[in-house]
This record gives C-alpha cells, structure tokens and sequence, in this order.
C-alpha cells in the first residue's frame, strides 16, 4: 500500500454551502412555480447528498467496493419506490381505503378517482 496524502476540505465552507442550500431549497416554493419548486426540492437536495457523501462520509477516498455498495442500495432504493409507487399513491385499492385521503378530497371537492382519457 502507497501512502497517500489527502486533502482535508474545509468543512465550515462546505457546511455554509449546505446552509446556502437549505436557504435555497426553503425559498423555492415560495414562488409558487411548479418548476422552480421542483428543482429546488429534489435537485438541490442531490446536490446536499453528494456533497455529503463525499466530504463528510468520505466516500470519494473510501474503497471502490464502498461506491459501489452505495450506488447498489441507491438502486434498489429506486427500484423497491418504482415498484410499491403506483398502488400506494392511490386512494383506495382491492381490499384497502385510505380515509384520510378520501376526507381531503371530499373537503375539497375533489373526484375520488383521477379522470382517465
């Protein structure tokens, strides 16, 4: 094994980084603009990830095994949310109600069940 030096980051920039972030991502749906709500939300939330990940987990000096464990339980995370998504968003199913999306829709007047085209 080769004795390697790494660079330390400077973890007070990176955690104001993150705290500029979180300020972003708070403010974004202030704006009421679907788009903008969305690339704050889920975009700058990947970016936090990583940048978590990587400076303070450290994963970009860990074993490659390590990155690939991660990416594995990132795609099963994915796979298991694609998979349960579409019957749990719904309202209600074979043997199962949710009341309490069924009040709010009745509350706002809502169509229990999507239109379909």
């Amino acid at each position: 094994m080769s004795e390697e030096h790494t660079h330390h980051p400077n973890y007070v920039k990176i955690w104001a980084i993150l705290v500029a972030l979180l300020v972003v991502s708070v403010i974004g749906p202030m704006f009421e603009i679907r788009v903008v709500t969305l690339i704050t939300a889920f975009g700058i939330a990947v970016v936090k990830a990583y940048m978590v990940a990587k400076n303070f987990m450290h994963i970009n000096i860990a074993q490659r095994y390590v990155t690939y464990l991660v990416a594995t339980v990132l795609l099963f995370m994915l796979l298991f949310f694609a998979g349960t998504a579409p019957d749990v968003m719904k309202p209600e199913g074979s043997n199962w109600v949710k009341p309490s999306w069924k009040e709010a829709a009745v509350e706002r007047d809502l169509p229990l069940e999507p239109a379909h085209h």
